[in-house]
């Protein structure tokens, strides 16, 4: 920025934040702190985007209705079973099992050729996991799940 010398100076209001003092920027010759420029971007890309959906009340009520999809499926499934107590269930990751790290690690391969990428659970804890973040359409949720129950009638006993 171009600002006057005698703006640059200590006798600010006391809680001005250091990133807004002139004169931390011009002590530092302006290497202080660079703002990350496309970071702010992608965020404000991502306000607009939740606004155009009714906002985060809006949002909630979708991401509550994609988990409920996936957690009633799994619920009544045969061969899959969710792998947190209802009272603590996440509506953005969905871990599951098939009860079978051989059958587990089929449906992963299976799901992986289909176009489900990353389905497989943490390291630590094997299994699969669902993310179902924001980004996630309904659509999404629903194709997994209707992939995972074509998987079922090929596994069920």
């Amino acid at each position: 920025m171009i600002i006057r010398e005698d703006l640059i100076r200590d006798d600010v209001l006391p809680f001005t934040p250091t990133m807004m003092k002139y004169k931390t920027h011009a002590d530092n010759k302006s290497l202080f702190n660079t703002p990350p420029c496309y970071n702010i971007y992608i965020c404000g890309l991502v306000f607009k985007w939740l606004l155009k959906l009714g906002g985060t009340s809006e949002m909630k009520k979708i991401n509550e209705a994609k988990a409920k999809i996936l957690y009633d499926y799994l619920d009544s499934s045969k061969i899959f079973r969710g792998t947190v107590e209802k009272k603590d269930r996440s509506i953005m990751n969905v871990p599951f099992v098939t009860g079978s790290k051989e059958l587990d690690a089929e449906f992963i391969a299976a799901a992986d050729k289909a176009g489900f990428k990353n389905i497989k659970g943490h390291r630590s804890v094997g299994g699969m996991r669902a993310s179902i973040y924001n980004a996630m359409p309904i659509e999404g949720v629903n194709a997994l799940v209707n992939f995972m129950a074509d998987f079922e009638k090929g596994h069920a006993k």
